[in-house]
């Protein structure tokens, strides 16, 4: 499972947790044999989401939304949390979910999935895809108002122009004020999180792995996906660090890659303006949607102690670049 984070200026990885199964949280002897500690208990993925999202927002991250698949948005718990701080989220949800409308009677997803409203589509785009503008057809129907001043409930519906009869369904939390393109925008920046992936296989080898412990997994995901943060507020600031001119000359294949992102990370000088830049400052940094195969890869996070999020140490980079 990735966190990971989108703004105008890119996007890039937040925090990762590795998700444990029951069957192996059940079985300590093979969780012992793993280097998982033994007060690591079973946790669902949208609990471990909802912490790592704790994390990022207590290092100080700022965000305005968040976005997810109906894994996560199926789980009320994570709304009325979302909701409680308040962030406004878009979260997909399946047709079985429920929801309550404006009257106060309770509904499924399903119902407004197989009898959409005829009216009030807009045809808007989801942002730039491979193969053009992602136009969709989209209405947004009211929910019941939520317990805070100033915010607004609805469920967003997505048409296809190609296949009318393909809806799909979000239910969002929004300030009052937010229009239905603020919605779609929102609702078309999940789709970062791929890009964040394919980016991160081909740059910093983040799938290049063969590891079959706790300790293993996290040191090599918490290398790329930082490595994928430096990179991302590089050219951020204009520049691009992989060009053949920078790197010393072409470089052979995605470990490579990885490497030469490593050791522009390590080059980096102690900076005084937060500890998290400097190599004296202890463990390195160590979040949303899958896991990888094998013992490892079937296996939430924990972080070890001393050690400091990727959220923090990518403002920490972000800010000295920007004040230097």
């Amino acid at each position: 499972m990735f966190l990971t984070y989108a703004s105008p200026h890119g996007h890039t990885f937040l925090d990762r947790a590795l998700y444990l199964p029951a069957s192996w949280t059940d079985d300590r002897d093979r969780c012992r044999a793993a280097g998982i500690p033994d007060d690591v208990a079973f946790a669902t993925k949208p609990a471990l989401a909802q912490t790592m999202l704790g994390r990022a927002l207590d290092a100080g991250v700022p965000a305005a939304w968040v976005t997810a698949d109906s894994i996560y948005g199926d789980v009320k718990y994570l709304r009325v949390w979302l909701e409680a701080r308040p962030l406004g989220y878009m979260l997909a949800v399946s047709g079985k979910d429920t929801v309550w409308g404006p009257d106060w009677r309770q509904r499924r997803i399903g119902t407004y999935l197989a009898d959409p409203p005829t009216d009030g589509w807009q045809r808007l785009s989801a942002g730039a895809g491979a193969k053009g503008p992602r136009d969709y057809d989209w209405v947004r129907l009211p929910l019941v108002e939520p317990l805070v001043a100033g915010w607004h409930r609805w469920v967003l519906l997505r048409r296809s122009v190609a296949y009318p009869a393909d809806v799909t369904a979000c239910v969002c939390f929004a300030p009052a004020d937010a229009t239905l393109a603020d919605l779609v925008r929102v609702a078309g920046s999940r789709w970062t999180v791929e890009i964040c992936f394919e980016a991160a296989k081909q740059e910093v080898g983040l799938a290049e792995y063969e590891v079959r412990s706790w300790t293993g997994w996290h040191r090599h995901g918490t290398l790329a996906c930082l490595a994928h943060a430096f990179l991302t507020v590089v050219r951020a600031h204009g520049g691009e660090p992989l060009a053949a001119g920078l790197k010393g000359g072409p470089l052979a294949g995605n470990l490579a890659h990885f490497k030469a992102s490593r050791r522009a990370i390590s080059s980096l000088r102690p900076c005084p303006r937060s500890a998290a830049c400097s190599p004296a400052s202890g463990s390195p940094p160590r979040r949303t949607t899958r896991s990888g195969a094998g013992p490892a890869g079937d296996a939430g996070t924990k972080h070890a102690p001393g050690s400091i999020t990727i959220a923090a140490a990518w403002l920490a980079i972000y800010n000295c670049r920007t004040s230097a």
